[in-house]
């Protein structure tokens, strides 16, 4: 697929196709329901007025202008096709604009790449055509775009003109012309600002990152909601998120492809083929970007965080007149993982000088019935709570309550949350029921983001409270190039290098690993074991085995030189038995490592995205409970130690049922080191280390796996 537009040369692209001083309709009609008059009216609705050019077959004039009957007859320069025609004229029409020196072209037909191979072969001839000519195309398989704060509206649905009223708004970019239509809809009923949103289709050669870029420049953008099905030019994508964060510019993205079934829609959708989910959205959110899970979440998040696009990296405060509320509160925010921190004493101290006898000054805040009395007061208590510097947003849930109640809100809680420097947002409880009218137009005056499901402001708190965690991680995250150690050895042909190998490398990496040396004869084993003390376990060695213990090739617990003898010719019976073909490099003989607290690190270079790393706890929850973490592999010491308290047997590390604390530290140096290695070489395709046994003073990887080349994926864990 052609990429020719990518960088500069997209931006000027899309600048002269969403900023279009010329505009021609390819396929105009008077057909009230025709693709190309609801273009002509959209145009016209909105006031465009840069030159308009129209081409009809079948008519010479269309609400009082021109047609002419071919695009051979357009003049030269025109910065906007826009192609309202079968599949069947576009690759000649593309062809046509070319030698016009046509800017870009919008190609609202389908039967391209979401169609099969057939249609895949079309799309890339269209693309190849496209930029021999120079020619930039939005979609195909798309409806176009609507710029609002330029009055371009190019698209086949009837839109009408929507206001800013001077501030910033928010750009989208949806893969899925009906999502961006949703998205735009959904910001329009909550009268967030829009730029622009741009419905890409099936990407024949701009893509969204060529609009994320766009928008990341553009001044009048403050924040960018983005549906993507796939991501075609991860790396960069991942350099423009780093881009939108330096320019304070949030990126919030619903990216479906979790399951199966999604993302084999996915494929018939827009033609995307699907990457690795986790992956990707792990190294997304490395990078600043919202990666969110709903609908509702990418509306929400996206509103605040236009509001507040560089929001403090601490948790939420709650405050109602509601105990109900309140404890809801606790058990809702404990459930989607948002923190709800403690106020500091001095915080506590004001709010008791302010509240009565009976008011707990806590988070979240029940404020009583204070408000009905003395509504200012509670502006005082925003203020005050907001000032708390373990607080990083607000959510204020009340009920909106007889007509003089709502006048005093309006009055004094709105005011309040208005001039608030850190996310916060208004939930009016009540479901649908309306608000008073000089309430509603308080709200929206104020630009303050109102809900109307305290659950939606909470989860989009805590998507907004993992964003400003994600902009300090970045400033923590290792920046450095570091130095990469030399491969064990020559590749293997199948990649996987024999465990002694490995582990020999990862000590060099710093990782520590038991005592012992490969032995290539008996008597070599007796030496090691001699030297190193027994008990011992043996393991057989050879690129070829990384499942040592299928074919019978570890034996544990020798206690001495008659017992090693015995399971040095138990060891060579059973490999030779089950894998006569199989020559071994010989014989790991290690020391046998104490009982400890089991985990499992790994990492993997995805081929488009790059390195993660994996940690978890061994056993039944790695194989049964999926109880992981997946982290970008250039994650700070102390943000490692973090994640490993979010594991859900987290408890485990620090001690249960009468077992010591482990040295998460020394877990954390473990998993930095493995992602170091990743980060330095990229031949490196896998690491796996299980298990990596954590004591209270150290780890010890006991099983290593090293694989190099495109190997990796086909090969699970080792066994110990």
């Amino acid at each position: 697929m052609s990429k020719t537009f990518t960088g500069m040369a997209g931006v000027r692209s899309v600048e002269r196709a969403l900023r279009p001083k010329s505009i021609a309709i390819v396929g105009a009609s008077a057909d009230p329901r025709a693709f190309g008059n609801f273009v002509l009216q959209n145009l016209e609705r909105f006031g465009y007025a840069g030159e308009i050019h129209l081409v009809s077959r079948s008519s010479t004039q269309i609400n009082g202008r021109a047609c002419v009957s071919s695009v051979d007859a357009l003049p030269q320069g025109i910065d906007l096709a826009v192609l309202c025609i079968p599949e069947a004229g576009v690759l000649d029409t593309v062809r046509t604009l070319g030698t016009l020196g046509a800017g870009a072209a919008v190609i609202f037909a389908s039967g391209y790449a979401e169609a099969g191979e057939a249609g895949r072969v079309k799309q890339d001839e269209l693309a190849r055509v496209a930029a021999a000519g120079g020619v930039a195309l939005i979609g195909p398989n798309c409806m176009g775009f609507t710029n609002f704060a330029d009055g371009v509206p190019v698209t086949f649905e009837a839109v009408a003109p929507y206001s800013n009223g001077g501030r910033r708004g928010v750009g989208v970019v949806a893969q899925s012309g009906a999502m961006a239509a949703n998205l735009r809809d959904a910001f329009m009923g909550r009268g967030q600002p829009l730029t622009a949103t741009v419905s890409t289709g099936n990407e024949a050669n701009l893509g969204i990152e060529d609009y994320l870029a766009w928008f990341i420049a553009d001044p009048q953008t403050s924040a960018i909601a983005i549906y993507a099905e796939q991501i075609r030019r991860p790396q960069l994508f991942l350099q423009l998120a780093r881009d939108a964060r330096a320019a304070g510019k949030p990126i919030v993205m619903l990216m479906p492809g979790k399951s199966a079934r999604a993302r084999e829609a996915a494929q018939s959708h827009t033609g995307a083929l699907a990457g690795d989910h986790a992956t990707a959205s792990v190294l997304l959110a490395r990078e600043g970007v919202v990666v969110v899970a709903s609908l509702d979440e990418l509306f929400d998040t996206a509103t605040i965080l236009a509001r507040f696009p560089v929001p403090p990296a601490a948790g939420t405060a709650v405050m109602t007149a509601s105990g109900a509320v309140k404890n809801i509160t606790l058990d809702f925010a404990d459930d989607i993982g948002l923190t709800l921190p403690p106020l500091t004493e001095a915080t506590i101290a004001k709010l008791t000088e302010l509240l009565p006898d009976y008011a707990v000054a806590d988070n979240p805040l029940d404020y009583t019935t204070i408000g009905v009395r003395n509504p200012g007061l509670i502006g005082e208590l925003i203020d005050t709570v907001l000032a708390d510097p373990n607080i990083g947003s607000l959510v204020l849930s009340i009920m909106a309550g007889p007509a003089i109640a709502q006048r005093d809100k309006a009055d004094h809680l709105v005011p309040a949350l208005a001039r608030a420097t850190k996310p916060a947002v208004l939930t009016v409880m009540g479901d649908d029921k309306p608000l008073e009218e000089f309430f509603s137009e308080a709200i929206a005056a104020s630009g303050v983001p109102l809900f109307r499901s305290p659950d939606r402001a909470l989860r989009a708190c805590a998507r907004v409270a993992a964003y400003g965690e994600a902009l300090a991680r970045a400033e923590r995250a290792r920046t450095d190039q570091p130095a990469a150690l030399p491969l064990p050895g020559a590749v293997p042909a199948n990649g996987i290098f024999a465990e002694y190998q490995g582990k020999g490398w990862l000590a060099r990496a710093g990782l520590p690993v038991p005592a012992g040396d490969l032995a290539r004869s008996l008597d070599d084993a007796l030496t090691i074991a001699q030297q190193i003390g027994y008990p011992v376990v043996l393991k057989a060695q050879a690129s070829e085995l990384p499942h040592k213990s299928d074919v019978g090739g570890v034996v544990v617990g020798l206690a001495d030189a008659a017992a090693l003898r015995a399971g040095w010719d138990k060891l060579h019976t059973s490999v030779a038995a089950q894998r006569p073909d199989l020559q071994l490099d010989g014989v790991l003989v290690e020391t046998m490592g104490p009982r400890g607290l089991e985990l499992v690190v790994g990492a993997k270079r995805d081929a488009d995205w790059g390195p993660v790393v994996l940690v978890g706890l061994g056993g039944i929850f790695i194989e049964v409970l999926k109880d992981v973490r997946l982290l970008p592999a250039d994650l700070a010491e102390q943000d490692i130690v973090v994640e490993l308290n979010r594991l859900k047997a987290a408890a485990m590390l620090h001690g249960v049922r009468g077992s010591a604390a482990v040295d998460v530290h020394a877990v954390a140096r473990a998993v930095a080191a493995i992602g170091e290695q990743m980060r330095a070489n990229p031949a490196l395709t896998e690491i796996d280390v299980n298990p990596l046994v954590a004591y209270p003073d150290r780890v010890l990887a006991l099983d290593a796996l090293v694989v190099c080349g495109a190997h990796g994926s086909a090969h699970g864990p080792a066994h110990h």
